[in-house]
């Protein structure tokens, strides 16, 4: 008899589910399912999972596919699974190709081809619903959301859009989703739609995809004049979607609890900002080499602008530019200072000068440490007029961090939590306005 063992959380079942349970139980005579306990996808950085295991383990059984029904609690029990029960074949979905060749020491691994185009869901509620997403570019940041992506329950990768169609078919392949060369049928086939192309076509998608009546997250900055923002956001209210900027600092778990404790009146009150964001880019980049749209504050200044903006406001009195540009004009380092009634701030961004990173917050009472790299924030330290008195904070940061955002969008689109606090409109709206305003300077 032939032993087939396969694991998963198995939330919110649908086709994909049923499809990959039906080809694993053809592998073998015998097919054991581990269902993973909601301790344990916590511990490996799944969010959002949505169904009791009581109701995962159910689904599972109602397929009629497996023999046998285990549960998954610790790291390392597949091994000892594994051994226990004499597998024969591990199997699980190619999104994990890779993952599991430390087993084929003790069985056969078998990556099974994910299904693409979910289009309806099986053995579940009608409210839980899963969005299909699709992807307008083909980058690095869009290849670093895609494998994010599944560790939030409730979202499937449907497809990618370029206007190079060749692009659009090589990202399409490597990640098993498929390739749209025509916008409207991009748009027809997902709920939400990820922007994740150069800066200056961010407003065109976005605009476009509202008036598909679907629901948009796109990439930092969202656009680059205050006026679309406005306009953009009062489109998505007008047509009752979500439209989100995808800072992935602003929703991870440890730069909120740092927030938090600044807020508190801990430190006392805020004086002094200063947020520093540098990392030597390659010269031939499209951040270096983009004359109109590219350099260091563009690309990095939103990330450097945030918690200035979410600690000492949008209403600042004076704001200045310096930078120090290349040969070609782009802004290889530039710094902000910004004068407030009650405060100053400084944000600093560099692609072709390297300082030191760091987030730095002065109180009257005491001050806030988090080193680099803080936008990943995982420690942070406070600190009183008392050097002996240091107290120490940490927070786990999982993977790249996009999954913290997509999680927070679906709280927000499911209307369960106000997650839209983290980051709201008139704060990238005030982005929108500083990039106008560097960009207006630079020319």
């Amino acid at each position: 008899m032939t032993k087939v063992i396969t694991y998963g959380t198995f939330d919110l079942f649908h086709e994909g589910h049923y499809r990959l349970l039906q080809r694993a139980k053809a592998l073998g005579d015998y097919l054991i399912v581990g269902v993973t306990t909601e301790a344990y996808d916590k511990a490996r950085g799944k969010l959002n999972v949505m169904d009791s295991l009581v109701t995962r383990i159910e689904n599972v059984k109602k397929t009629g596919f497996a023999d046998e029904i285990i549960i998954e609690e610790t790291p390392g029990q597949k091994f000892n699974d594994i051994k226990r029960m004499n597998i024969d074949i591990f199997t699980v979905g190619s999104d994990w190709v890779g993952c599991f060749e430390y087993l084929k020491d003790y069985c056969q691994v078998v990556y099974l081809e994910r299904t693409k185009n979910i289009s309806s869901t099986m053995l579940r509620e009608q409210s839980s619903h899963i969005q299909r997403i699709g992807i307008i570019g083909t980058g690095r940041i869009a290849n670093r959301f895609v494998p994010e992506a599944k560790h939030v329950s409730g979202v499937n990768i449907q497809g990618v859009y370029n206007p190079r169609r060749e692009s659009a078919e090589r990202f399409a392949e490597k990640w098993e989703i498929d390739a749209y060369g025509e916008p409207e049928s991009f748009y027809a086939a997902v709920d939400v739609v990820y922007i994740a192309s150069p800066h200056e076509t961010h407003y065109g998608y976005i605009k476009a995809a509202l008036e598909a009546g679907r629901h948009v997250i796109c990439e930092k900055p969202m656009v680059l004049r205050r006026e679309q923002a406005e306009e953009l956001f009062a489109l998505a209210r007008e047509r009752k979607l979500i439209l989100m900027e995808a800072i992935k600092t602003a929703y991870c778990p440890g730069f909120q609890k740092l927030l938090g404790i600044a807020c508190s009146g801990t430190i006392g009150s805020i004086r002094n900002v200063e947020a520093c964001f540098t990392k030597l880019e390659n010269p031939e980049s499209r951040e270096l080499t983009d004359r109109k749209y590219g350099g260091s504050f563009t690309e990095l200044g939103s990330y450097c602008m945030l918690p200035i903006l979410k600690l000492l406001g949008k209403e600042y009195k004076d704001i200045r530019f310096d930078s120090v540009r290349g040969e070609n004009g782009l802004d290889l380092f530039t710094k902000v200072s910004l004068t407030y009634p009650t405060g100053l701030a400084t944000a600093t961004c560099g692609l072709g000068v390297k300082s030191e990173g760091r987030l730095l917050i002065a109180g009257t009472k005491g001050y806030i440490v988090a080193e680099a790299p803080w936008w990943k924030t995982s420690y942070f330290e406070v600190h009183y007029e008392d050097a002996g008195k240091v107290e120490k904070h940490s927070e786990t940061f999982l993977g790249d961090g996009l999954r913290y955002e997509i999680s927070d969008f679906l709280s927000i689109l499911k209307g369960t939590d106000q997650n839209n606090f983290k980051l709201t409109r008139g704060e990238s709206v005030a982005l929108a306005g500083m990039m106008e305003r560097f960009l207006e300077e630079k020319s």
